[in-house]
């Protein structure tokens, strides 16, 4: 082992890093209930994303622990899995079989990206402000679904309001419709409003947040899987934990459902299907744009904020990634660790691996080397016994996890200058209508367009870097397409 993972060079022991691993393991777990419970809403099986997503953050963490030799632990960023299952499929239209494919060419993008001197433009070109209002955003969006899913908020419209009923325009005097009522869209006039918690859903979830709360004010290890777990405790008295449906799940039943998942990126329904429109050509493009630039920033974010202060990283590594020189440095080897975990993702049926940033966990807790992402990786393939609980935790113990962890990645929005509305009003979009208009993509197009016109307006022309403006004309372009095929 010490040879291995150079322990002694890293000053550090077998021991600390067992214990380190650990650590990251039961800070991120959540991540196992949550993934599945989002996914599933675009009709995955809930089992098979499961497995997938064990499967893919071992792969990718054993990457990271013997290509990288760092500490840091690798599964489906729950960022990206919102994205994946509200904006790409829910929004977008795009089936997630076709989804999948996105997140394939994705990760086969940030490799080449990552080895070449790509990634250098593309981190020079995005400024500061909006790199830090993409990451709060992110968090404030998700969050914000946490507080849907937990059933705190709800919409009040009335008739005049409303603007299709089933896809087709509504009209008030019709008041029938064949199968009933299965979607309707309401103009700006929809108002949200507290519910008033007279039902048991949003009781026990505010239950569940309030301990999620209070573990982390403690600074228990895994709050966030315990908070998940007493919820779900919880919520079988009063109905909302139906343990009925965990006597349909088990090992077996999941690897079984995994072979509707895995594959499916490259059958005929994925990769097949995804080209075959061309008036949504430049929406998929814009949709691996928009997944590549969310995974590059959150993994160099959590690199340089955690590596560069515990001495993982070098300033030579530092500077090494700002020249854009590949594999030949430990943080250019990490980075293709974790884009690679995307291409694993995909293959195997789940959203964008990500670097967590919940391994700051493990890192404080003494871990230096891959041998901290190892114990993590060994813990997830352990976890797959537990197949049978996921199917019985409810959106009222998952959705807590979503608010509390969306408030934690909010914490970018500190490195804002909010009070220069040069700063402010590009970052208040991006950040804004991520949340306001559910997705990620809109969020950071609203950034780029609005941090050009500003500078535009303050004649700081040469301030705009050239890629910002070839991505920013794409972005108009992508709208004004779906202005036409709508």
């Amino acid at each position: 082992m010490n040879k291995l993972f150079k322990l002694r060079e890293n000053n550090t022991t077998v021991s600390t890093e067992i214990v380190a691993g650990l650590t990251t393991f039961f800070a991120m777990s959540y991540i196992l209930f949550v993934a599945p419970n989002i996914l599933g809403t675009t009709g995955m099986p809930r089992q098979a994303i499961f497995l997938a997503t064990i499967i893919a953050s071992v792969v990718s963490t054993l990457i990271m622990a013997f290509f990288a030799n760092v500490p840091y632990v690798l599964a489906p960023g729950l960022g990206l899995a919102t994205f994946f299952a509200y904006t790409v499929v829910l929004q977008l239209g795009f089936t997630w079989q076709q989804g999948l494919a996105l997140v394939f060419l994705c990760g086969v993008i940030d490799v080449l990206i990552t080895v070449t001197k790509i990634r250098q433009l593309i981190i020079q070109a995005i400024p500061p402000v909006l790199q830090h209002a993409i990451g709060g955003g992110i968090g404030l969006f998700v969050a914000y679904i946490g507080l849907k899913n937990a059933g705190f908020i709800k919409f009040i419209v009335d008739k005049a309001g409303i603007t299709s009923i089933n896809g087709v325009p509504y009209h008030p005097a019709a008041t029938h419709y064949a199968g009933g009522v299965h979607a309707f869209v309401a103009n700006s006039s929809a108002t949200p409003a507290l519910v008033n918690f007279n039902h048991a859903a949003p009781l026990v979830a505010l239950v569940g947040l309030l301990i999620m709360v209070v573990l982390l004010m403690w600074n228990v290890k895994g709050a966030i899987l315990i908070g998940i777990i007493a919820t779900t405790i919880i919520g079988i008295p009063f109905g909302v934990t139906n343990l009925h449906v965990a006597a349909g799940a088990s090992l077996g039943t999941a690897f079984h459902q995994l072979g509707s998942t895995m594959g499916a990126a490259f059958g005929a329904q994925g990769m097949g299907a995804l080209w075959s429109h061309p008036g949504r050509l430049l929406l998929a493009v814009m949709t691996i744009f928009a997944f590549s630039l969310s995974d590059i920033f959150d993994a160099i974010g959590t690199f340089i904020g955690t590596g560069m202060r515990s001495g993982i990283f070098t300033t030579t590594d530092h500077q090494a990634l700002d020249q854009g020189t590949g594999m030949n440095n430990k943080m250019g080897r990490a980075l293709i660790a974790d884009a690679a975990g995307s291409i694993i993702a995909a293959i195997f049926g789940t959203s964008n691996v990500e670097t967590f940033v919940e391994s700051a966990s493990g890192i404080g807790a003494g871990g230096r080397t891959g041998l901290t992402s190892l114990t993590a990786a060994v813990m997830f393939a352990l976890s797959s016994l537990l197949a049978p609980v996921v199917a019985i935790v409810p959106d009222a113990a998952t959705a807590p996890a979503l608010i509390v962890v969306g408030v934690m990645m909010m914490a970018s929005f500190a490195n804002i200058k909010w009070a220069d509305l040069e700063d402010a009003i590009p970052a208040f979009f991006a950040a804004g209508f991520m949340a306001l208009c559910y997705s990620i993509a809109y969020g950071i197009a609203a950034g780029f367009i609005f941090y050009i016109f500003v500078k535009l307006a303050k004649r700081k022309v040469k301030e705009i870097h050239p890629m910002m403006w070839i991505c920013t004309a794409l972005f108009i372009l992508n709208f004004i397409v779906l202005a036409i095929i709508e």
